[in-house]
């Protein structure tokens, strides 16, 4: 494998996808896809769906996807994770003979909250690397919700649940963006004085959504989250907390 195209597909909708993507896709002469267990075969039906329409003639080839030792710290449980899949790209192509870019599909964008980059860093030989950006979780939650990321000259954090666990809110805040936080970590927050709009399957004919002050709407959203994961086996989601001065009001309104 010389050349390795890591293409945005952005959060579910085939939409998302850039004219640069669909060209990427075009041209590749190979596809690798995931598959993540039986729960999750429609997170590969989406990239397959994806492909079609793009009306791509890349051959197709498949590689399970590990899973994580729950076992181990956390750093280490990812590195393991990451160097296994490295691995495991490497094996679905070694005994197909490639002759031009190998693709591989990213849920929403390379360079965020995706660790497809670090993995291919573990590739020997190490392949040219092209990165074809898609739509982000952020985009597309702010997008669904029809609001403004930042308030005025003001500024956003992007963080993760683990980190809001650990640390909590980041000192000072106006806006966070809380990626991958399947503990629901809002909830253990100190609610007063903040909104949320939080969704999942964002782009998605699955889409949920859901908003308001957080002390008024943790619990409906707990609830929401744990009975669509049960439904679809499965669950990306993402949310926006922004500080609310003086009353509860929709901050969005203020922008």
């Amino acid at each position: 494998m010389d050349d390795l195209w890591l293409v945005g597909i952005g959060t579910g909708s085939p939409s998302h996808i850039t004219l640069a993507g669909v060209n990427a896709l075009r041209d590749a002469a190979l596809i690798l896809v995931p598959r993540k267990g039986a729960e999750k075969d429609d997170l590969a039906e989406i990239r397959h769906r994806i492909i079609a329409e793009t009306g791509s003639k890349a051959r197709i080839v498949h590689f399970e996807y590990p899973v994580r030792d729950a076992e181990l710290p956390y750093q280490e449980r990812v590195k393991h994770w990451h160097d296994e899949i490295a691995r495991r790209w490497q094996a679905a192509l070694a005994d197909v003979d490639v002759t031009g870019p190998v693709a591989l599909l990213v849920w929403g964008d390379p360079s965020l909250y995706d660790s497809t980059l670090r993995i291919a860093e573990r590739l020997d030989p190490a392949p040219r690397v092209r990165v074809i950006p898609g739509i982000t979780a952020i985009q597309a939650l702010t997008a669904a919700h029809a609001i403004p990321l930042n308030s005025v000259n003001g500024a956003v954090t992007i963080t993760t649940g683990l980190r809001l666990r650990t640390d909590g809110l980041p000192t000072n805040a106006e806006t966070i963006v809380v990626m991958l936080d399947g503990l629901c970590t809002f909830r253990d927050l100190a609610p007063e004085g903040w909104y949320i709009w939080w969704g999942a399957y964002l782009g998605s004919d699955q889409q949920i959504l859901a908003k308001g002050a957080l002390p008024e709407v943790a619990d409906r959203i707990v609830r929401l989250r744990a009975d669509a994961r049960r439904r679809h086996g499965w669950i990306m989601d993402s949310y926006i907390l922004k500080r609310v001065e003086g009353s509860l009001r929709n901050p969005a309104q203020d922008h």
